[in-house]
């Protein structure tokens, strides 16, 4: 008689799956790391590229060894120039692209992930070539940084960080942030640095082999879009915030598309080539975003996605810039909801800005976003809560220092 299938629990009911996805983000932090001391002036963007993804590679192939799981890149490394808004990975194949570098001063994204068991981080982090950070790139870093750090607080669920009875009964009578009021808190901090929403920055729900889930936030929604849902305990988010120093519209710009992840869309195929493409793209990268130039024969693969793409087999990002050409910064983070209803904890992200290296003339001052960026992500320990009484409290436009003191122990 056949044995049964083993019925893996993938949920974070399962100690197992929050190992991998911390193990996951370790790897997509260190390499995210290494990739921008890559990010100096003149460098080439599509050598940055290939490098960070040879770094995954070689940190993905340390990590469960011999185990018949799966494992790899959940998102490309991909470097964006200053107005871009979307990740950006050009082909060697294309000359002129190819020849695209950065240099000190510009404002660029970089943004790569990955993923074992099916379970995916993704980290995005912005930085100013050059490591000069002055003026509006101040502005606009920081915005984006105390944005950051709102949004991740206004996950928590009504009464998540509750300690006395008084309170846990308070917050039984409140509701979750609805998305339109997330937003208007957003463009306070937006407007305080005198920059803008991105227009439709939107988070995601993540789950196994999958990083669009069936919840999304939308920041500065486009016309008739709308997110759905609301973050819960034990849920795992990618969380992303977006601001421009100009209108925050988004236009598509000429590049070549070359993100494209699977879709759950089936089709036969009719040419030899798309077929060939398809088998290598779902051998390789499953369900997870990758860029042409990671197959095999990169000019192979521009003519296979061709038929992929126009049957929606393979869903194409397009190459997305700011409307006016202005300067964009993004963050992405890769977030657990309320472990054991203690709080929300990072599991990969970017580094928390110096904030004494980076100055503004401009500063927020609405109390109900200070009240709130004063707010820990977690309930601290007995024993870290104990340590702390004895620390003077922060003032509030600080707040988000102390990122990793916040967060609750394991």
């Amino acid at each position: 008689m056949a044995s049964e299938e083993v019925q893996v629990d993938y949920t974070l009911a399962n100690p197992d799956t929050l190992t991998k996805y911390k193990q996951a983000g370790a790897i997509s932090q260190k390499v995210l790391e290494a990739v921008k001391e890559l990010c100096t002036d003149g460098a080439k963007i599509v050598e940055i590229c290939e490098k960070g993804d040879k770094l995954l590679e070689d940190e993905i192939a340390k990590v469960y060894k011999g185990k018949k799981i799966t494992k790899g890149i959940a998102h490309p490394t991909t470097v964006s120039p200053s107005s871009y808004v979307t990740p950006y990975t050009p082909l060697k194949t294309d000359a002129d692209e190819a020849e695209t570098t950065i240099k000190n001063g510009e404002i660029v994204k970089i943004q790569l992930g990955a993923q074992i068991d099916g379970l995916g981080t993704i980290v995005c982090d912005s930085i100013v070539v050059g490591g000069e950070i002055t003026g509006r790139a101040a502005d606009l870093l920081l915005a984006t940084h105390y944005a950051n750090e709102l949004l991740l607080r206004l996950l928590l669920p009504p009464g998540t960080l509750a300690t006395t009875e008084e309170e846990k009964k308070k917050a039984e009578s409140q509701k979750p942030p609805s998305q339109g009021k997330i937003n208007q808190l957003l463009e306070v901090v937006a407007k305080s640095y005198d920059t803008t929403l991105v227009e439709s920055t939107t988070s995601w729900l993540f789950e196994r082999n999958e990083i669009e889930g069936k919840k999304k936030i939308i920041l500065a929604p486009g016309e008739g879009v709308k997110g759905e849902g609301v973050p819960e305990v034990g849920d795992v988010w990618g969380i992303e915030t977006g601001l421009s120093l100009g209108g925050g519209k988004v236009k598509t710009v000429s590049n070549r598309a070359t993100l494209h992840r699977r879709t759950t869309t089936t089709y036969i195929l009719k040419r030899p080539s798309s077929r060939a493409t398809l088998s290598e793209i779902v051998k390789k990268f499953g369900t997870f975003p990758f860029s042409l130039r990671q197959l095999e024969d990169e000019r192979a693969a521009k003519v296979g996605v061709v038929e992929c793409v126009s049957r929606n087999v393979l869903r194409q990002y397009e190459v997305v810039a700011d409307k006016e050409g202005e300067p964009v910064s993004r963050l992405f983070t890769t977030v657990v909801q309320a472990i054991t209803k203690n709080g929300v904890v990072r599991l990969a992200g970017p580094p928390t800005l110096d904030l004494e290296k980076v100055k503004s003339d401009k500063k927020i001052t609405d109390e109900d976003v200070l009240k709130i960026l004063e707010l820990p992500l977690a309930k601290t320990s007995t024993k870290s809560a104990s340590k702390n009484k004895k620390k003077k409290k922060k003032p509030a436009k600080k707040a988000a220092e102390t990122t990793e003191e916040e967060e609750s122990d394991e």
